[in-house]
């Protein structure tokens, strides 16, 4: 398909929201630096400890009596990375990538600011300059700004308001995102419903995994239905979507950029990650919202076929949860969390950074997972190692930083 028919198609379909310019000039080359760089932001504070596991550290199991994820080997247990860290068994569709050194973690990461509010944590996450509220954009227009020029635009949001990461002078365009996945379904009226059930009442494959969709799907409702957690996480999500929207709007982001050379910079928001009440550990809340988060990864991947390998996918959250679980059967605002890299040309199979530990001394403020790498340094790397910006083009993008040096390559 041409391109101008391509993104016809998306414009009928009403997804296609050009702000500043146009969005994509008709005639816009590929630009200078054929690196794409995209950033998925887990709004709300994702649980770092149970999506790369630690479970060669004890204290890990100390803290976390019904949440933990189990060792490698035994039932629901993670899957082995290295020996002393493991992924969430609901991330299975990413491990191929970690296999094929794809796929890296940055762990014990985060912004060196202290505030637990997810309003102010993402804030300064976007704009760059953590502990500053008086930045006018956000470090991912800035960064558009030190690419080399080309004609049309060059960078992507996914949703129709502009979010802070993208807001300044340089000109973006947006995607609308898909409906919101908790919208009722015709599975939920009870006479489809029910002829579903009868439909697939055996114990074959497909049985399975009917049964276990329609029980990941009243978790996920189960866990929106009290009001106050409702309200507390939408005001946590910013109003990002749930997860299995993400796995649509991934694949709709890795079409445009197979069929846009101009697109460069793309951003998505995934919400639903503030976990305080009934977490769940290889199964339950956190679980559901994992599996089309990897899913949606996976597909991104695959989706972005030969362009993957000039590609660098960056997932990272505001901040942390607690080390030790809560009352409620989940965890609240912490600290350090992980980072995830993936990509043609990263440095994979690693988990980078240096692990402070989970013994009490060791944690930030005795509670949380301390931060030995600042989210900077990470982005920092993929923006000089991979984009192949220098040190004057950096500064400008995350100005009061310097990148420390001998740094440690997370792109070959």
């Amino acid at each position: 398909m041409l391109r101008r028919q391509f993104l016809l198609s998306l414009g009928a379909a009403g997804l296609l929201l050009p702000v500043g310019r146009s969005a994509f000039a008709a005639r816009s080359p590929a630009p200078a630096n054929n690196r794409r760089l995209i950033i998925v932001l887990l709004r709300g504070a994702v649980d770092g400890l149970n999506v790369v596991v630690p479970y060669g550290d004890d204290d890990y199991y100390r803290a976390r009596s019904s949440i933990a994820i189990a060792p490698p080997g035994r039932d629901d247990g993670g899957l082995d990375l290295d020996g002393f860290f493991a992924l969430h068994p609901a991330l299975a569709s990413l491990l191929p990538r970690w296999q094929a050194g794809q796929l890296a973690f940055v762990h014990a990461a985060g912004s060196p600011d202290a505030t637990r509010s997810h309003f102010d944590a993402q804030d300064y996450l976007e704009s760059g300059t953590p502990g500053r509220k008086a930045t006018a954009d956000g470090w991912m227009n800035r960064l558009l700004a030190q690419l080399p020029a080309a004609e049309g635009n060059r960078a992507l949001n996914i949703g129709t308001v502009m979010p802070r990461i993208l807001a300044g002078a340089q000109p973006v365009a947006m995607l609308a995102s898909g409906q919101a996945a908790t919208k009722a379904g015709p599975l939920d009226r009870p006479r489809i419903g029910q002829a579903f059930d009868q439909l697939y009442a055996g114990n074959d494959k497909y049985g399975d995994a009917y049964r276990a969709s329609q029980q990941s799907r009243r978790e996920i409702m189960a866990a929106l239905s009290s009001p106050e957690i409702e309200n507390e996480m939408q005001k946590a999500s910013n109003g990002a979507p749930l997860p299995p929207v993400f796995v649509d709007d991934a694949a709709r982001v890795a079409r445009l950029m197979r069929g846009d050379p101009a697109v460069q910079l793309a951003f998505m928001a995934v919400g639903g990650w503030d976990t305080h009440a009934n977490q769940g550990g290889a199964r339950g809340q956190l679980a559901n919202r994992l599996q089309p988060l990897g899913e949606g990864l996976a597909g991104l991947a695959d989706g972005l076929g030969p362009l993957f390998d000039d590609t660098t996918i960056v997932v990272l959250s505001e901040f942390g949860r607690t080390v030790r679980q809560n009352g409620n059967g989940g965890t609240d605002h912490g600290h350090g969390n992980v980072i995830w890299l993936l990509g043609g040309q990263v440095a994979g199979r690693k988990v980078h950074g240096r692990w402070p530990g989970l013994a009490e001394p060791a944690r930030y403020e005795n509670r949380d997972l301390a931060i030995t790498t600042d989210f900077r340094s990470v982005l920092g790397s993929v923006l000089t190692q991979h984009l192949g910006l220098n040190n004057s083009a950096l500064a400008k993008v995350f100005p009061d930083f310097t990148l420390c040096c001998p740094n440690e390559r997370l792109i070959r």
